[in-house]
C-alpha cells in the first residue's frame, strides 16, 4: 500500500468526459475518489466524505466554483462540517491574470488553465498532501488533562464535559492541532473566523479569555496569550 491510498480527493467538474477521466486516473494512481458535478453537490460530500483535497471546476452548473470556495474558506469547521483549511485546486478556461488572481485571492491553493497536462495535475495534488498537514485522525485528541473528541465535538477536562460554544471549540480545534506552536492572530482570524485582515476586531481576544477561563476551572493554565503574536495550548498545566 502506498502513502497515495490514505487520500480521498473530490472532483467537482460538470463535464462528464473531464469528470470520468479525473477520477479514473487519480484512482488509478491510488487516490480514493468521490466526485461532484455541481455545487451543491460538493459542498454536500465536503460535510459528509471529509476529503482531503478537492479539485474543482468554476464552471458549475448551479453556481461558479469560486462561491464553493469562498463557503470553504468561510467554514467554521463546526456546524458546517467542513474543513477550512482543506486543499483545492482550481481547474478552469478562465485563463487571464485577473482570473487567476480572483481564484488565489478567494482561497486557491492552486490554479491550472484548461486544457491542462495530467502529469501536471498530479504532481501538483500530491505537492499540497505533501504541504498540508494530514488529517487529523476520528479518534480523540489528548492534550495533558484535555481531551476532544471531533466527531462529536465532546470536550471534557480531567474527566469533567466542559460546555463550549460553536466558536471556542473550533479555536481551541485550532490550538489543538498543534499545540507547542504559537498561532498568530491573524491565522487564526483566518482560520477560524474566515477573516481576511486583523483590523481592530476584537473578536478572536474575547474568545480566548472565554475559552482559558473555562478552561482554568481545575487550576489549569491551558490557554496561553502570547503578547503581539499570537496563543498558543500548552500540553498540561503550567504556572502562571
Amino acid at each position: 500500500m502506498n502513502d497515495q491510498e490514505k487520500f480521498t480527493i473530490l472532483v467537482a467538474e460538470d463535464d462528464d468526459a473531464t469528470r470520468t477521466f479525473l477520477a479514473d486516473n487519480l484512482t488509478a494512481d491510488g487516490y480514493e475518489l468521490v466526485v461532484a458535478d455541481c455545487a451543491r453537490h460538493a459542498l454536500r460530500l465536503m460535510e459528509t466524505k471529509f476529503p482531503d483535497l478537492a479539485v474543482i471546476d468554476l464552471g458549475l452548473p448551479d453556481g461558479d466554483g469560486l462561491d464553493v470556495l469562498r463557503a470553504v474558506r468561510a467554514s467554521d469547521g463546526i456546524a458546517s462540517r467542513i474543513d477550512p483549511a482543506l486543499p483545492v485546486v482550481v481547474i478552469t478556461g478562465r485563463a487571464g491574470e485577473l482570473d487567476r488572481l480572483r481564484g488565489f485571492d478567494h482561497g486557491a491553493d492552486d490554479y491550472l488553465v484548461k486544457p491542462f497536462s495530467y502529469p501536471e495535475l498530479r504532481a501538483r495534488v500530491a505537492a499540497l498532501l505533501r504541504r498540508s498537514n494530514k488529517r487529523q485522525s476520528q479518534g480523540r485528541l489528548r492534550i495533558g488533562p484535555l481531551e476532544l473528541d471531533p466527531p462529536s465535538r465532546e470536550v471534557t477536562l480531567r474527566g469533567r464535559r466542559m460546555a463550549l460554544s460553536q466558536k471556542e471549540y473550533a479555536l481551541l480545534r485550532a490550538l489543538a492541532s498543534e499545540p507547542t506552536r504559537v498561532f498568530t492572530k491573524e491565522e487564526l482570524l483566518r482560520d477560524v473566523w474566515g477573516f481576511r485582515s486583523l483590523g481592530s476586531t476584537r473578536t478572536l481576544d474575547s474568545h480566548a479569555c472565554r475559552l482559558r477561563q473555562k478552561l482554568s476551572v481545575e487550576g489549569d493554565h491551558l490557554v496561553v496569550n502570547v503578547w503581539g503574536v499570537g496563543y498558543r495550548l500548552i500540553d498540561g498545566p503550567v504556572k502562571a
